[in-house]
Formats: C-alpha cells, sequence, structure tokens
C-alpha cells in the first residue's frame, strides 16, 4: 500500500526550482516503466525544495544536497556532482550554474571546499584543509557532450590545474600515487564516512586506490581538455599515463582480480570494500583487469550484486555489516558501478545493477512515501540500518544527493539501445 508522502512545511519554491520540478516531471512521466514514476516525481519535488537563494561567494542560487539532510542548506559534498548528474537532460543551465557555484570557491591553493554549511545568518563554513573526490569533471565532460558548448572548458581548465596542483603538493604519497587524509585522521575526505578500509591504518601515507583513480581522471580529462582547445597536453598525458601503469601494476592483485589500496596488498586478509571498482570507473583498468573486477566481483551475488546492489563492502566479508559505508548500499556508487561496467561494454551487467536498485528504491518508497540516503543490500527496511557509532544513528530521509536516480534510469535506458543494437 502507497503511504501518503509529508514533505511538511517549507518555504515558498524559489523559480529557479520549480522550473527545475517542472522539466524533471516531464522526465518521469517519459519514464517507460510506471512503477518508477512516483518516486522520480517525488524526487523532482525534492529537487525543486533543494534550490535556495544564492549567498555568500555563491553567484548562482545553489542546489542543497535535500531538505532531510541536517537543515537543508548544504552544499558540496560528492552529492553536488550526483545532483547535476541527475538534471543534466532536464536542464543544462541548472547544471552549469551549480559548476559556477563549486569553483567559486575554490582557494589561492587551489583546494576546492568539500561541503559547505551555511548558518541562519547565511555564512558559510568549511574546512580548509581537506577536500571530497573530485567528481566534479565527469559532469563537465557530460555537460559538454550533451551541450556541445566546448567554450565551458576554457572557464574550468584553470580550476582543474589548480587543484591538481593542491593535490600533488598535498596528498602526494611516498612511494607513488595518491592517498585521502582519512589515512592519517578520521576526516572523511574520501566521503566514506567509518569505511573499512581505515580500520587499520599504514605506517605512513601510502597510495589509495580511490584517490589515485580520482587524480588519474584528474590528468586525463586536462590532457583531453587542453587537447580540445588547442592547448599543449603533453604533461598531462604523460602524467595520466604514468598513473595508470601505477595503478595497473601496483594496486592490482591477480590472485583476487581485484584492485586494492597499495597498504593493503600485501595482507593475507584484503577485504573487498567497493573502492577497488574506482580504475573501472575512470577508465584505468586493463580491458582484462575491468572484465574481472565486474565478472568476479561487481556481478557477484555472493560479493557486490546484493538484491539492491551495489553493496558497499562485499555481503561474504567478515566485515560486512549493516552500517553507514560498511555494506549498505547507496544508489549513487550503484551509478559509479554500472558506469564503470558500461564503459567496458558490459552493459548487460549495467542494466542488472541499475534496474535492481531503481525497482527496490520504488518499493522502498512506495511502503515508506521518502528517499533514504542509503538503502538495506538485502532489501530490507532502510529504518533498520545503521549510520555511525555516535551520532546520528539512522539514514537520512528526503535525501537528494545520494540518489541520482534520474541518471540512472537515463543510463539503463541508453544500456538497453546499446544491447538492442548488438
Amino acid at each position: 500500500m502507497f503511504v501518503a508522502v509529508h514533505l511538511g512545511a517549507a518555504p515558498e519554491m524559489l523559480p529557479e526550482g520549480r522550473a527545475l520540478r517542472e522539466a524533471l516531471r516531464q522526465e518521469a512521466a517519459r519514464v517507460s516503466k510506471p512503477e518508477w514514476r512516483p518516486m522520480l516525481e517525488f524526487l523532482a519535488e525534492l529537487h525543486g525544495r533543494s534550490v535556495l537563494p544564492a549567498v555568500a561567494h555563491l553567484p548562482e542560487p545553489y542546489e542543497s544536497i535535500g531538505p532531510g539532510y541536517q537543515d537543508g542548506r548544504v552544499f558540496g559534498h560528492i552529492d553536488l556532482a550526483h545532483l547535476r548528474l541527475d538534471t543534466l537532460r532536464a536542464s543544462p543551465a541548472h547544471v552549469r550554474a551549480q559548476t559556477r557555484n563549486e569553483l567559486a570557491g575554490q582557494q589561492h591553493d587551489g583546494l576546492i571546499p568539500g561541503i559547505i554549511i551555511f548558518g541562519a545568518d547565511g555564512k558559510p563554513w568549511w574546512k580548509t584543509f581537506k577536500g571530497f573526490p573530485p567528481l566534479w569533471v565527469v559532469v563537465v565532460d557530460d555537460y559538454v557532450q550533451h551541450t556541445g558548448e566546448e567554450g565551458f572548458l576554457r572557464q574550468c581548465l584553470p580550476a582543474l590545474e589548480r587543484q591538481i596542483q593542491w593535490f600533488e603538493a598535498k596528498r602526494r604519497a611516498p612511494d607513488g600515487g595518491f592517498y585521502y587524509l582519512d589515512l592519517v585522521e578520521k576526516t572523511w575526505e574520501s566521503g566514506m564516512d567509518e569505511g573499512i578500509r581505515y580500520d587499520v591504518r599504514p605506517a605512513q601515507p601510502a597510495a589509495a586506490v580511490d584517490a589515485c583513480a580520482h587524480l588519474y581522471l584528474l590528468y586525463e580529462c586536462a590532457a583531453r581538455w587542453s587537447g580540445r582547445l588547442g592547448i599543449p597536453a603533453g604533461r598531462w598525458r604523460t602524467k595520466a599515463e604514468d598513473l595508470r601503469a601505477f595503478i595497473r601494476t601496483r594496486l592490482w592483485h591477480d590472485g583476487d582480480g581485484f584492485f586494492h589500496d597499495a597498504w593493503r596488498l600485501e595482507r593475507p586478509q584484503r577485504e573487498l570494500a567497493f573502492e577497488g571498482m574506482w580504475p573501472v570507473v575512470v577508465g584505468a583498468a586493463t580491458p582484462e583487469q575491468a572484465r574481472r573486477v565486474i565478472r568476479e566481483h561487481l556481478l557477484n551475488p555472493q560479493e557486490f550484486l546484493s538484491p539492491h546492489p551495489i553493496a558497499t563492502v562485499a555481503l561474504k566479508d567478515p566485515k560486512h555489516e549493516l552500517r553507514m559505508w560498511r555494506g549498505p548500499a547507496w544508489n549513487c556508487m550503484t551509478y559509479w558501478a554500472a558506469r564503470g561496467c558500461a564503459r567496458y561494454g558490459e552493459t548487460a551487467g549495467a542494466r542488472r545493477i541499475l534496474e535492481a536498485a531503481l525497482d527496490d528504491t520504488a518499493r522502498q518508497f512506495q511502503r515508506t512515501g521518502t528517499l533514504w540516503e542509503f538503502y538495506h543490500p538485502s532489501a530490507g527496511e532502510p529504518e533498520s540500518l545503521r549510520r555511525k557509532a555516535s551520532g546520528r544513528n539512522q539514514p537520512y530521509r528526503d535525501y537528494v544527493g545520494h540518489n541520482p536516480l534520474f541518471a540512472m534510469v537515463d543510463l539503463w535506458r541508453l544500456c538497453q539501445e546499446a544491447g538492442a543494437v548488438r
């Protein structure tokens, strides 16, 4: 039985929010599976409600992580990339505006703030010494591909180059590669709060598989954007090739058929955390490595292909638990996993992952009338999951940033069309 949706009292929606909501409603009406439409219509409403007036250094009205997260006035995190990917087809102008907002906060040292919190007085606050995974470049790529507006790259490339310089100065590991600050202290720069990979830390910073994959992504984008703008790209191309070789050789375990952090490779017990998929997502893996990661792990029902995929820790792993990034399924990571599958031609696998996640998200929406921060990997009740050992201990409701459902539906459709062509 459908549960009535109660959005509660909210300020009047901005004109920009209403326009975004209506464009997304039109997207929802075109979806071929009718059982997905109610949750998409609700997500359209949440997107609209999440658009707030320009404030502080942000030049455009900004979209928050969602009205259900804290006080609904938080900007950034990896959520921002998902918000933009979710709205690209409906409103390219919105995507451009949010990209301008994100880059407007870049510091003189090149760091782009990871998460910005606005108080009741509108004053922003963020940590000036740490960032978040730089997935914004994927959004820019998709925006340019969708709109054909290559001139936007000229505005974004300088910010990308400065961000690379920050990572090279602040997050280079002594023995090669890059790491996130989580390796040194519990700041959760990787975005994966309390992930199992950091239960036992190495004596000194060492290469993290996600950080290395994300820096490869930055190098590859810098090379490609420079080339498209007629700017010499040799240094970026060389850096990308060198880091790709490092990832393929120094972070790969052939016995496991999986990528691991450098400090975990030599351990007799190597946990299977989903971050090992990132070299596949960004294209740093060889075709054979990608095939093994996808077929032996991402599409393995005993590991990451849970009833609601993907489990953030393999189901069979002893450290799997129903808490935060230690087992539950996050729809944003389902999207990235599927995108990695599609990159290497595994479109049937991508559709399988996406459809299972969308089906269960729709079932849970029909039951609870909301979208959850993360989901039960066995398709159980999200309310039964736990968040953190201290602080809030249940997933947030009415959560937008980790639910790029429109982007997931679009990728599902594209994979379906690719399969039909074959």
